[in-house]
């Protein structure tokens, strides 16, 4: 059987249920939402299965959107490989905005390990279950989580510098 974006979403569909959710085909990847209590058994079939296949975890990482509700302030995003077929998935877990966490992908892929550390340290999503969740790349004094978007690009107050050469001069209007 071949491997398509089509047989994926209805497996899933059939295992899973409304676990399983918002599905996308943007530029031909299968894209979905997976419930966050059951985000570890779905990737757990997903590699496990005999027609899944999907043995490589490819990326692992977190995205905020602050202008969402509180239960879906955060998203940790997973990608997966099925290295026979050549076919890659893309899926997210919501999560909430005051606590955000979810169970953690080390018991299943170890490469999960240091994609989940650096999440935590840029975005302070707890994965519960990881085996040394701590910073790995900010200072471990540091009290805040630089990729959230309440914290701005750049100071505001700064005078040393010529917005010409960051992109933002205003544009002339030519007359003729």
């Amino acid at each position: 059987m071949q491997l398509t974006n089509e047989t994926i979403q209805q497996k899933l569909t059939e295992k899973f249920g409304e676990v399983v959710s918002a599905f996308e085909e943007p530029w031909g990847m299968l894209t979905f939402e997976v419930q966050r209590d059951k985000m570890l058994e779905v990737m757990q079939w997903l590699r496990d299965d005999k027609e899944m296949g999907f043995t490589f975890l490819t990326d692992l990482c977190g995205v905020h959107y602050p202008d969402n509700e509180v239960e879906r302030q955060f998203a940790a995003v997973y990608h997966m490989h099925n290295w026979v077929a050549n076919v890659r998935i893309r899926f997210k877990a919501f999560l909430n905005g005051e606590k955000p966490e979810v169970e953690s992908a080390t018991p299943l892929f170890n490469e999960a390990n240091w994609q989940e550390r650096e999440t935590y340290d840029f975005y302070g999503i707890v994965f519960k279950g990881h085996p040394d969740l701590r910073r790995i790349m900010n200072m471990d004094e540091m009290v805040s989580f630089p990729q959230r978007k309440e914290f701005p690009l750049e100071d505001q107050g700064r005078t040393d510098k010529d917005d010409r050469y960051f992109g933002r001069e205003q544009p002339r209007l030519s007359v003729y």
